[in-house]
């Protein structure tokens, strides 16, 4: 069967501009919260991915109007009917869980596929459960395809995550927004995301505060109406891109960024001796001939993000010694080592965590296991000696925009092709 692989030639110096899209993590989540509405909301700043195009179809399976235009969403619920969602496309995204807190709190009702998404080892569902049971839900799933939900109503508790989970934190979130009484969330996730969500849900006519801490409190409301919302810039697109530069660019301006979301790479690449000049919603980076060797740890924010430490990687093989990268999130998020040891890097990964020792790359045939990886096989494809072929790209377009002619007009020398698998 025949697949788009992207191949690059690697050593060509970066120059130019970048636009960095909407947030992929607030996206995946504002989308489905859209069906709580009891009008027409119109989402703006959406980015250009497979992932967007998937949720807007799992919108559309539930009878809701949508048009998206570019970049812009609109969407009309007002005649919404309460389907069973189809599992093959619940199965190719994860985030399609925040339909079962959405749908749960229009309908108090659903029976939804289970999630797939990016294999990334064990990644429970459990704290998502845990909330809804205490807002009053019954869950079942015992035929192991679906999930089926359901409660007489919703009703305010007091719900403390044993983990801090973004996925849960705005799940919880959904449903409680149209739960009767007063809920809290506590260990609740920090991110952005889940701030731009709660500010898409007030918008709504929500009654949510303390987003961003890690108690958050919900007052139910009755209903939500329309919206009009524009979604915060994506600060891991803006880290690959940063890692890229830094890799590659001889002069490279990232536009449309919060220098606050990415300060904890931005603080690690100036570690490394990375060139780096920030304004209010723009950076400059420039890379150097020889970077430092540095530790890196991923922790939840405003710690390392996870999502980072594989774009981040192939600048490691540049540093003058041994560098550490150890991610506490997910442990077993090294799937790229391999691929990366077929380019002749010096890099192991045991226990959640790799060891990198300076390397030259040398281009070779890869497979992205998830997202991240593929962004990190992309920066390591265009430091490496010769052509790098990546297979898998499917992972890398669900989570940047037109990655491989943005990367053209910086100057790489990148392209895509048709080959049999």
């Amino acid at each position: 069967m025949a697949q788009e692989v992207i191949k690059i030639k690697g050593g060509r110096l970066l120059n130019g501009k970048v636009d960095i899209s909407g947030a992929k993590n607030s996206s995946v989540a504002i989308i489905p919260a859209s069906l709580m509405s009891t009008g027409p909301v119109t989402l703006e700043g959406l980015p250009k991915i497979s992932d967007v195009e998937t949720l807007v179809s799992l919108l559309e399976d539930l009878n809701i109007t949508t048009s998206l235009d570019g970049t812009t969403l609109s969407v009309d619920p007002t005649d919404i009917k309460n389907m069973v969602l189809p599992n093959h496309k619940v199965e190719s995204l994860r985030a399609s869980y925040y339909m079962m807190g959405a749908m749960l709190g229009r309908f108090k009702k659903c029976v939804i596929g289970l999630p797939g998404g990016c294999p990334l080892g064990p990644r429970p569902i459990d704290q998502h459960l845990k909330g809804f049971k205490a807002l009053g839900a019954k869950v079942d799933e015992t035929d192991g395809h679906t999930m089926k939900l359901e409660a007489d109503k919703l009703i305010g508790a007091n719900i403390y995550l044993d983990i801090v989970s973004v996925g849960a934190t705005i799940n919880i979130m959904l449903a409680a927004s149209l739960a009767e009484g007063q809920t809290m969330i506590e260990n609740a996730a920090k991110e952005p995301e889940v701030v731009d969500v709660a500010n898409f849900l007030n918008s709504m006519g929500a009654k949510v505060s303390g987003a961003g801490t890690s108690s958050i409190k919900i007052t139910g409301v009755e209903r939500l109406h329309g919206s009009r919302h524009a979604i915060i810039p994506d600060r891991i697109e803006a880290g690959t891109y940063m890692c890229i530069a830094a890799a590659s660019g001889e002069r490279v301006v990232i536009n449309n960024i919060i220098p606050k979301h990415v300060e904890p790479l931005t603080v690690k690449l100036k570690e490394l001796g990375v060139g780096i000049e920030v304004g209010d919603d723009y950076m400059i980076v420039k890379s150097r001939n020889q970077y430092n060797s540095v530790d890196i740890k991923t922790l939840v924010y405003p710690g390392f993000a996870t999502d980072l430490q594989q774009p981040i990687t192939p600048l490691l093989f540049l540093a003058d010694g041994p560098s550490f990268v150890t991610d506490t999130i997910y442990p077993e998020r090294f799937k790229h080592v391999k691929e990366l040891q077929n380019m002749n890097a010096s890099i192991d990964s045991d226990r959640g965590t790799a060891t990198i020792k300076p390397s030259t790359l040398k281009g070779a045939d890869v497979y992205a296991s998830d997202l991240r990886a593929g962004a990190c096989l992309i920066v390591a494809g265009l430091i490496a000696d010769g052509v790098t072929t990546i297979f898998n790209v499917r992972h890398i377009y669900r989570g940047y925009t037109d990655i491989v002619q943005t990367l053209k007009q910086l100057g790489a020398e990148i392209w895509t092709e048709t080959m049999d698998a």
